[in-house]
């Protein structure tokens, strides 16, 4: 498929998003490599990118429909709102779109002939497509903010201090999900000085948390490694048999930290109401998982923090690599432009089924209505 070569990058305007899609650095390599960049004014603000310095970097600071009639690809990190009215048939739309959570929206923007590309789709086990993998640089991202969060959000201390009052025990952190953000989550609660528990239903997980400082949780539940890296579905008998289990456990933590989040599926609830009527007054709970799709805690609502009757303090983090916008801006520009410079061949955006990373991230919507 012939296009443009020019990118268009939009404001998000998504309630608690500040990230941008392309940030001035990676518009210069972008421009090296012959692609050309529109930005939308103020497009950078959210993340303290401004005007001046994508100008200075090569890209045209022009206005949002005229970044939309201007460009072939248009860059994004949520789907925009006005999509449907900006985007044309032959434009390509490029971003973190979520298929499972827009069916909708991409089904009606594909059947009139825009190309969605969506990273999420990303196939995460090929070693040549790391530096395209979003999920991953903003799980990373994810796993830190949620550790420090937890940590500002609870009412005592991570490390143990001792002082001339006595000696302060340090926090009993449990970190559900031993994936990127899990790991990331994990190192980071050490390097505050908690005592960092880990659980994860893949066993092989347990040495990957164990080598950044976390005790393993055993609970027998057995082997639930599934495709992709991910976490399989559990059978019901094994997740009431889980469920149980952690039910029994959580109570003895301080702050629990749960990352089971799948693109695509309804994440695990592995807090439940039960559970949180287990913890302590003033225990914290930080769920990265919440999200449309529901979240790995009883209660949780996304970008809102709830105080349980038992005075159980629920952050629904679902967002979380917003809140730092610019590391997280940087970080998946360069997978954008990674996946761009991948698919630009000749001077034109090319879409080729035969190539794996290609096949993998366009969009296909079923004509039966299904989800993507």
């Amino acid at each position: 498929m012939g296009g443009s070569t020019i990118v268009g990058i939009l404001r998000e305007r998504a309630r608690t998003e500040r990230r941008v899609a392309l940030v001035p650095d990676v518009v210069a390599k972008l421009a090296a490599a012959g692609i050309g960049v529109l930005v939308e004014t103020h497009a950078g603000d959210g993340a303290w990118f401004g005007d001046d310095a994508y100008a200075a970097a090569g890209a045209t600071v022009v206005s949002r429909p005229e970044v939309y009639r201007g460009a072939g690809v248009i860059a994004c990190v949520q789907p925009p709102d006005d999509a449907e009215d900006g985007l044309s048939p032959g434009q390509t739309l490029l971003g973190l779109l979520a298929p499972a959570e827009h069916p909708d929206l991409l089904r009606r923007l594909t059947g009139r002939g825009v190309t969605a590309i969506s990273l999420d789709l990303l196939p995460r086990t090929l070693s040549r497509a790391q530096s395209m993998d979003a999920l991953t640089s903003q799980a990373n991202i994810a796993g830190y903010r949620a550790a420090v969060l937890a940590a500002a959000t609870y009412g005592g201390f991570f490390p143990m201090l001792t002082t001339a009052a006595g000696t302060i025990r340090p926090a009993a952190v449990l970190v559900l999900g031993a994936g990127v953000a899990g790991l990331q989550a994990i190192g980071t609660a050490r390097r505050l000085g908690a005592v960092v528990t880990a659980y994860d239903v893949r066993p092989e997980s347990r040495a990957e948390a164990e080598s950044v400082g976390a005790r393993f949780l055993q609970l027998g539940v057995g082997d639930a490694t599934g495709a992709g890296g991910y976490a399989r579905a559990l059978s019901a008998d094994e997740q009431a048999r889980l469920q149980r289990a952690l039910d029994e456990q959580i109570g003895r933590f301080d702050v629990v930290i749960t990352t089971a989040k799948v693109p695509g599926r309804r994440p695990p609830v592995l807090v439940t109401e039960a559970a949180l009527k287990n913890l302590r007054p003033g225990a914290v709970v930080v769920d990265i998982a919440a999200g449309e799709l529901g979240g790995n805690v009883a209660g949780s609502v996304p970008d809102t923090t709830v105080v349980t009757d038992g005075g159980v303090t629920v952050v629904g983090a679902g967002n979380l690599p917003a809140g730092m916008a610019p590391a997280a801006s940087t970080a998946y520009a360069r997978n954008v432009a990674a996946l761009l410079t991948h698919l630009v061949r000749d001077g034109a955006l090319t879409i080729d089924p035969a190539d794996e990373i290609a096949a993998a991230v366009v969009v296909t919507v079923p004509a039966d209505g299904g989800t993507p």
